[in-house]
């Protein structure tokens, strides 16, 4: 059962919410009861909607255009409105959200204040337009990046409309934009007289034969392999296969690693975890496992550059059994469509079982060579970023999650070793700069029953600093480190320049500025190990229940040697010069 959340934004095009799968499906609904005449309206449609398909929260940037729809929203005992500093992080919190509710393909659910109905086909020009009489520029916007829109400016289909842009989004597990004019939420209408009908969406299954095939080619593949590996990819999530995967490592006796953007889903306590794959910056002796085995099953995998370390990876598709959620290719052979990533996983443990097969984990353990620990820091000494996580590891427990900033984070927060129940997320496939800020706000909100440690740089956080209020607003309890080091530090290792130097602030002091003494916030400013641990005791155990924001401050160029290595080899991607023509 997951919930979901929602974003509903008046201003901009930048508007941005989601859901994530329905709490509850009916086969035969019983018969929807009646809506009294004055609450039988498009607004009270939506709000029952979304909590019907498990929407609890609706983070959200007031607007003249969705002002209506809010009201409607808010009144709905079901829903939380969390209103948000500005659209960026709204959609931020929507991310984070959708990760603490186990959902990462994002079903998201785009809700947007329109323009008057009686606008539209004039020759009229509105604000919050870019100034033509076409208001379509906001849908031509969206299209690209949504599998479904719907404009709603008149009430007799907007029932059919927003049922159907709803169950879109949790069938594809994609994005869906929804525009309501301003003057229609209110407005009673015979098709809102009954409450919704529960959403009957029929689960995808695989094809018996094409599951089969490919059950039989892999195991054949597999079992002649002599030391082959698992890897899990960051689309695990998407198919639900998390617990099946885990079922097939026990099954196999394969080494198994993660790639970066699958840390936290599959359990670090696994009897033949290896680390994570990422190619020349992964764990310690993780890569010489994975690359030269003869046979690796990568499952729900994302090659791209940054994942692949600017495409340097020694990886060979005649030894690749792909997983995709819906497709298995092996080798060089056949693709299997229609074949449900859990579904595989489940049986090809079947299969498997009776030929184990550790080879690649005994080797491992050959090789392996436990890592260091940090110097012993000099009383007063200028702290250490390998310091700092060295204490953030001793931090975690099962309570926890981690969110990791774009950065150095990364990789630092990479070598951490999660221990059971411990979650963790960060953002890879766009990279962008602050969204922790905003993701945080969001996951603490949907996670209660996490304390949520961030990583965060303080280019990073320049982006997004803002919605600290709306964490204090909510009354959430994250502990938030930031690593003043000066700059895009990240940004510096591929192309340095004088743009990657940033305008120091007094951090510590604008959050207080922003606490303003209302709701629980404590602050700290450490530069030594000392400072360091006194603070995290200080979080950890009297201020537990507030809101802890540590900075602390280090050296511009502490980094660690995976981000050295992986920003030279990205650098290198990106400078590749042009094709002759």
């Amino acid at each position: 059962m997951e919930n979901g959340n929602g974003y509903s934004n008046g201003h901009t095009a930048v508007a941005n919410g989601l859901v994530a799968s329905p709490a509850a499906f009916q086969a035969s609904p019983p018969p929807a009861p009646m809506v009294s005449s004055t609450e039988a309206t498009l607004g009270r449609h939506i709000a029952r909607r979304l909590v019907q398909v498990g929407v609890s929260d609706v983070f959200a940037v007031p607007g003249d255009f969705n002002l209506a729809l809010l009201d409607h929203l808010i009144a709905e005992p079901g829903l939380r409105l969390v209103g948000c500093c500005n659209e960026l992080n709204a959609g931020y919190a929507a991310d984070g959200y959708a990760r603490a509710k186990g959902s990462e393909n994002l079903p998201v659910i785009c809700i947007v204040g329109g323009p008057n109905s009686n606008d539209h086909g004039t020759n009229r020009i509105l604000h919050h337009t870019i100034g033509l009489p076409d208001f379509s520029q906001e849908l031509r916007c969206f299209q690209p990046v949504t599998c479904h829109q719907v404009v709603i400016n008149n009430l007799d289909d907007a029932h059919e409309q927003i049922d159907k842009a709803i169950a879109t989004a949790l069938k594809e597990s994609k994005p869906v934009y929804i525009s309501v004019a301003c003057n229609i939420p209110g407005v009673c209408h015979p098709a809102f007289s009954h409450e919704p009908i529960p959403y009957c969406l029929a689960v995808r299954q695989s094809n018996k034969m094409g599951l089969e095939a490919a059950l039989q080619a892999t195991a054949e593949f597999l079992n002649k392999a002599v030391k082959p590996v698992m890897v899990a990819g960051p689309n695990l999530r998407v198919a639900k296969a998390g617990a099946a995967f885990e079922e097939l490592a026990d099954a196999s006796g394969y080494a198994v690693a993660v790639m970066p953007s699958a840390k936290g889903l599959v359990a670090e306590t696994l009897p033949r975890f290896i680390g994570t794959y990422w190619g020349a910056v992964s764990t310690a002796f993780c890569t010489e496992i994975v690359e030269s085995a003869d046979a690796y099953l990568f499952a729900g995998p994302i090659f791209n550059d940054y994942s692949s370390v600017g495409y340097s990876f020694l990886l060979k598709k005649e030894k690749l059994v792909l997983v995709q959620p819906d497709r298995v290719t092996v080798g060089d052979g056949p693709t299997f469509g229609c074949v449900m990533m859990k579904d595989f996983l489940t049986e090809l443990g079947k299969r498997l079982r009776k030929k184990r097969n550790t080879t690649a984990y005994e080797n491992y353990k050959r090789i392996f060579v436990p890592q260091g620990q940090p110097p012993e820091s000099e009383p007063g000494e200028p702290l250490r970023v390998n310091v700092l996580f060295k204490h953030i590891q001793q931090m975690l427990t099962g309570d926890n999650a981690v969110i990791a900033e774009t950065g150095d984070s990364w990789f630092n927060c990479q070598k951490l070793k999660l221990p059971d129940g411990c979650k963790y997320e960060f953002q890879m496939q766009y990279g962008s700069i602050g969204w922790s800020v905003g993701a945080l706000l969001g996951y603490a909100q949907g996670a209660k029953d996490k304390r949520v440690i961030a990583c965060i740089g303080d280019g990073s956080f320049q982006v997004t600093a803002q919605d600290v209020s709306t964490m204090l607003r909510c009354g959430q309890n994250s502990i938030i480190f930031l690593i003043n080091n000066g700059g895009y530090t990240i940004e510096v290792e591929i192309h340095d320049g004088p743009y990657n130097v940033i305008k120091n602030w007094n951090y510590t002091g604008l959050v207080d500025a922003i606490h303003n003494g209302e709701g629980k916030c404590w602050t700290a400013k450490v530069t030594c190990e000392e400072e360091l641990t006194a603070a995290i005791e200080t979080a950890t155990m009297v201020k537990q229940d507030c809101l802890c924001f540590i900075e602390v401050i280090v050296h511009k160029d502490d980094t660690s040697k995976e981000l050295l290595e992986w920003g030279s080899r990205v650098s290198s991607a990106n400078s590749r010069p042009p094709n002759p023509q």
